[in-house]
């Protein structure tokens, strides 16, 4: 079996000696892997199910269909690998993924070598914005041995249970590593200008060239911003806003896939089929929550 066949089914590979220190929302959970990890139910008020520290001896692997949440996983030391968009990219110290709600969550341990990294599983509700939004960066750096020690600290006061106080500016404090990292607005402002006229005109046929003169950029000027803010080159990213819009369109109307396909800048539906599946994992007809059209 392939990997891009692995990938496509849920798949959980945790090897014994693995280490892993978990705090969880409720016990509502019954997964083996969780079970009787303490719970802190503060970390509702942040729409977080389950968070952590983890050292996973190979092999690893974690394949998740359709998560609700938005996930930021932070590498500490040795080598994983976390799927964006289709592709496996390499997860070392010093960088931070942050993947998107209603997208194939999967990553995994290199073969024979141990990975250390953290992790927040969000839940995302429909009365806020989920933390990874579109223009969120998907990969960057981030100085996750100090986030290790926040989730650490927050742990601690959790279960000893002697100073609800600390609790709180530790899960404070978490949560403002990671919206610091997702907050679009950070982003340069020749992005924030370009992927917002992107984005009201997805239809258009945008390419290279016609990205890097909105920007005021020169081409490799504006692959380099985009690679180092958001981890996507800009027709990655250009691809991936459109099919954040197709999920969107597919979720929340009854239209059927050509249209839709034309709204966001396709006028083959079967490329935007296949484009769709390969960053989404699901091919748009068997979308989960997809209404019928």
């Amino acid at each position: 079996m392939s990997k891009s066949d692995i990938i496509l089914s849920e798949t959980d590979i945790r090897t014994v000696g693995s280490e892993q220190t978990i705090l969880r929302s409720s016990i509502k959970d019954k997964r083996e892997w969780i079970m009787g990890s303490p719970v802190c139910t503060s970390l509702s008020r942040h729409q977080i199910l389950h968070l952590g520290v983890a050292r996973m001896l190979p092999p690893f692997e974690i394949v998740r269909s359709k998560l609700g949440g938005s996930y930021f996983l932070a590498g500490l030391s040795g080598e994983g690998r976390v799927l964006v968009d289709g592709r496996w990219k390499k997860c070392l110290s010093g960088q931070a993924f942050l993947l998107h709600p209603g997208t194939m969550h999967a990553f995994c341990a290199e073969k024979g070598k141990p990975w250390s990294f953290c992790w927040v599983r969000f839940q995302d509700d429909t009365l806020s914005p989920p933390v990874a939004e579109a223009n969120s960066p998907v990969l960057a750096s981030f100085d996750g041995e100090t986030f290790r020690h926040a989730i650490l600290g927050l742990h601690k006061e959790a279960t000893t249970r002697t100073r609800p106080e600390m609790e709180t500016l530790w899960l404070g404090l978490v949560n403002r590593y990671i919206n610091d990292f997702a907050k679009p607005q950070l982003l340069d402002s020749r992005l924030l200008w370009l992927f917002e006229k992107v984005e009201d005109s997805l239809g258009e046929a945008w390419n290279n060239r016609k990205m890097a003169r909105v920007a005021c950029l020169g081409e490799r000027q504006l692959e380099r911003l985009c690679l180092r803010q958001l981890g996507r080159t800009p027709r990655q990213h250009l691809i991936w806003l459109r099919m954040h819009r197709a999920a969107i369109l597919l979720s929340s109307t009854n239209q059927k896939i050509e249209p839709i396909a034309f709204e966001v800048g396709y006028a083959n539906p079967f490329a935007f089929s296949s484009t769709f599946r390969r960053c989404m994992g699901w091919s748009p007809s068997n979308y989960p929550g997809r209404l019928a059209g």
